[in-house]
């Protein structure tokens, strides 16, 4: 997919740039990727690593992603950790964009990968004082753009016209259009697991494989029927991006699952779930975004290391205690981080257990979702 990097090093002159806030901040630096103006929703990431798996998640549509360590593409890029085809982000912003990789298997260098895929980057501004803003401020929408001479006024204008990412359904433009078999790292199938492909991220997929388990994804937007009449021992319900709010096809569809097949949601299929059991969705101020995030499992106490990209989340006052248990918590701000349906085989959790990056403290969970499923067919023998 890349062109051969070991063969020489030609770095590429970097233009001016700018990177415009919708509340008309702006912050100078010089472009690194593709140099076409781009609008997004402006948020921040604290990983340390894993720009590449960050930039291709499906869950980044239409942002802007700021990454707040100062120096990025120091390992350059490869294939096998793509997440998506191509990079989904709206936009990267990086305090210091390393052009030469120090990496044996690099395929190409951060730059140049934006570059090939159209993908606007700027580099060399203030990362920390535009963290800051974020945190203050929100998240908000924001433009790069390698105009430099266009009037502010106008570039303000501009992205203050762009959609807003509340009541955005992002969901139809990430999903597939026909429904996949994923077999990667596979070993023996002992189960066949349906994914709902909200924009679902490749490494969830290689846990499920690795589970022994034969895995067909199917587009946001196939009729439930369609799983069940297939006999699959259980429905994974991906993550993916924008407000779950106006994705109701999913919840309708979500509704007829549960009680009749085991459901394991993530991110925004925890979202959806906890939309299609009756509760509410909210924006957070600017997210949680990186791979250090505490989450408390209220059941074991344990503690667990998290790595998590969302802006929305449950509200837990919104499910009724008599159908849900709340099984986690963020040590940060308290906000729902997972939970389970009381008598049906339904589990859900707000973070991404499969990380990519991020540590691997919660991969325990495909193991739960798949004693899930061997209790649920044990009960209906």
């Amino acid at each position: 997919m890349f062109g051969p990097f070991r063969h020489g090093y030609n770095p590429r002159p970097m233009p001016p740039a700018l990177l415009v806030l919708e509340d008309g901040t702006v912050y100078r630096g010089t472009s690194f990727g593709a140099t076409a103006d781009t609008i997004g929703e402006v948020v921040f990431n604290t990983s340390l690593t894993g720009y590449q798996e960050i930039a291709t998640d499906p869950s980044y549509r239409f942002q802007i992603v700021v990454m707040t360590y100062p120096h990025i593409g120091n390992y350059g890029v490869e294939n096998i950790v793509q997440q998506s085809d191509a990079p989904q982000v709206a936009g990267f912003v990086v305090r210091d964009a390393i052009e030469e990789p120090s990496n044996l298997h690099a395929e190409a260098s951060l730059s140049a990968y934006f570059a090939a895929t159209n993908i606007s980057a700027i580099q060399g501004i203030d990362t920390r004082a535009l963290t800051r803003r974020i945190r203050n401020e929100g998240a908000m929408r924001g433009m790069i753009t390698t105009r430099a001479d266009r009037p502010i006024d106008d570039i303000v204008a501009e992205i203050r016209n762009a959609p807003s990412m509340s009541g955005l359904d992002l969901v139809q433009r990430v999903s597939t259009s026909s429904k996949y078999d994923f077999n990667e790292n596979a070993a023996g199938a002992k189960r066949r697991i349906a994914v709902y492909d909200f924009g679902v991220k490749r490494d969830i997929l290689r846990q499920l494989t690795r589970q022994n388990c034969d895995v067909t994804v199917f587009p946001a937007q196939t009729d439930p029927r369609t799983i069940l009449d297939a006999k699959f021992d259980g429905v994974l319900l991906s993550n993916g991006p924008g407000d779950p709010e106006p994705v109701t096809y999913a919840q309708e569809n979500i509704r007829k699952l549960i009680g009749q097949i085991p459901l394991f949601g993530i991110c925004l299929g925890h979202q959806l779930l906890g939309l299609a059991l009756g509760g509410r969705t909210y924006k957070l101020k600017f997210g949680h975004r990186g791979g250090n995030h505490p989450v408390k499992d209220l059941r074991s106490g344990r503690v667990e290391i998290t790595a998590q990209n969302h802006g929305f989340s449950v509200d837990p006052d919104s499910l009724s205690e008599n159908d849900v248990e709340y099984t986690h918590i963020n040590l940060n701000d308290q906000t729902l981080e997972g939970f389970r349906h009381r008598r049906e085989p339904v589990v859900a959790v707000q973070y991404h257990p499969e990380a990519a990056p991020g540590p691997h403290d919660s991969f325990y969970l495909f193991d739960d979702f798949m004693r899930m499923i061997e209790e649920w067919r044990v009960s209906r023998d």
